[in-house]
Parts: structure tokens; C-alpha cells; sequence
């Protein structure tokens, strides 16, 4: 993609050229990329999100004409494609890989911000692989915890689904849970869930109609996620709010 979008992919076809004479060049159209798109800063939520910005600033440039060339980058860097080289058949691994140790919040550190795991883990070791843009938690050969990487310092990425079974015992922490606000935010957490959790604290009670709600959201694990959305707005919608009965 940067071979086509800056416009010197061509000298690494041609045999017995290396290139070198081309570095100034090639900072140069980076310079003019991060200038025409990325200035003033962009105001972005996560890495994906600015990845996803940049993917579309390359789709503009595919329209643009390099001096000196006739063609648009896109035309050109598909006539040259057929003369690269082909792609490295292994693929080189450049996470950052560390030992941490599960805190009692059921969080691991890495790089001054915290990601959660399954409580189950509290107080064991595990290992963390840290890339560009994700945070992988692993015991063993086990992925136990994927989640988006931030940038920043002190930051919390929980999951909601990582506290589900200590909230069992303990229903009365999941309203003011941060676990609850961040699956808010992301729309994990739903409306339709919220419905269902409102009708039954209702009928049942706040402790007991909190405990039906996260027997639903751990039907999440075995269960399609749409299916189980669609059951609990119907349950809120009908009255029918017995757990067993919104997973049939």
C-alpha cells in the first residue's frame, strides 16, 4: 500500500536499481500524505478508528497523478503489481510479549494501562503480547483476553463478560460497575438489554432480576448474540422474563 500510495514502487522492480537515491523522495510524499490528511491532528476514539481514517485518505490519493507520471497512482500500481515480489509466506510476529501478574481488580498492565481477564485468573501469571493496535492476554496456549489497544496512561478496557460470575454472587455491584458503562458506551450492552433488566427488577426485585439479566448475558457465550438480543426485547415486550424461557 505505501509502495503505491507514495509513488515508488517502480524501483523496486527494476534490477540493478536499489533505491537508495529514492529515500529523500519517499520521506517526502509521507511528509506531503501526513500533511494533506492528518493535519490538524484528527480527533480519534481508538486506533481502529484512525486506521480507518487513514484507509480513506489512500483511497484519495489512488485518484491523485504524481508529477512527471500520466497516470493516476492506482492505474499505475496496478500495471507494476504483477512485477512485485510475492509476500513473504511466514508471517513475522511483532508483538511485545511480557509476563504480568492478574491484579485483584482481575486487570493486567501493559504499557500503563490496564485490560481485563476472567476472574478466574486473579493472582496468576500470564502472558501479555502487545502489538500496534491489539492487546492479546495468554495462558499457555490459550488466548484468554483480546482487546483493542489504547494510547494512554492509567486507562481501564474492561469486558463485562470477564466479571459476569462474581456479579452472580454479587448483583448489587453490577449498576455502578465501570465494566457496565464502558459496554455501554461500546453497544455491547444494549437497549434491548436494558429493557429486559428494567421489567425485571420490576416484577422480581433488584437482586433477583439483576441475577436473571447476567444469566442472559452469559447465554452470550454459547448462544448467537442477535438471537439472544431479539428474545430479551421480546421478554420485556410480552412479560415473558424467565431465563430459562428467553433462551428456548
Amino acid at each position: 500500500a505505501l509502495r503505491s500510495h507514495y509513488g515508488f514502487d517502480s524501483f523496486f522492480c527494476q534490477p540493478g536499481i536499489d533505491g537508495a537515491h529514492e529515500k529523500g523522495g519517499v520521506e517526502g510524499e509521507i511528509g506531503r500524505f501526513r500533511r494533506r490528511h492528518l493535519v490538524p491532528v484528527p480527533a480519534v476514539a481508538s486506533l481502529d478508528q484512525l486506521n480507518e481514517l487513514i484507509a480513506a485518505a489512500d483511497l484519495i490519493d489512488d485518484g491523485r497523478v504524481i508529477a512527471g507520471h500520466h497516470g493516476t497512482i492506482s492505474v499505475e500500481f496496478a500495471a507494476e503489481k504483477p512485477s512485485l515480489a510475492a509476500a513473504p509466506i511466514e508471517v513475522f510476529d511483532t508483538a511485545v510479549t511480557a509476563i504480568r501478574r492478574v491484579d485483584q481488580r482481575s486487570r493486567v498492565a501493559v504499557a500503563q494501562c490496564y485490560y481485563s481477564v476472567p476472574v478466574r485468573y486473579v493472582g496468576t501469571r500470564v502472558l501479555a503480547r502487545r502489538t500496534a493496535t491489539r492487546i492479546e492476554i495468554v495462558d499457555g496456549a490459550t488466548v484468554i483476553a483480546t482487546h483493542p489497544r489504547v494510547v494512554g496512561r492509567h486507562l481501564d478496557v474492561l469486558d463485562l463478560d470477564h466479571y459476569l460470575e462474581i456479579l452472580s454472587r454479587k448483583p448489587g455491584a453490577l449498576p455502578g460497575a465501570a465494566a457496565l458503562v464502558q459496554a455501554r458506551n461500546s453497544g455491547v450492552f444494549t437497549d434491548a438489554h436494558q429493557r429486559y433488566w428494567d421489567a425485571a427488577r420490576d416484577r422480581h426485585g433488584d437482586g433477583p432480576g439483576t441475577r436473571m439479566l447476567i444469566e442472559l448475558l452469559l447465554a452470550h457465550r454459547h448462544l448467537p448474540r442477535s438471537a439472544v438480543i431479539a428474545a430479551m426485547a421480546d421478554a420485556a415486550a410480552t412479560g415473558v422474563l424467565a431465563p430459562a424461557a428467553v433462551i428456548i
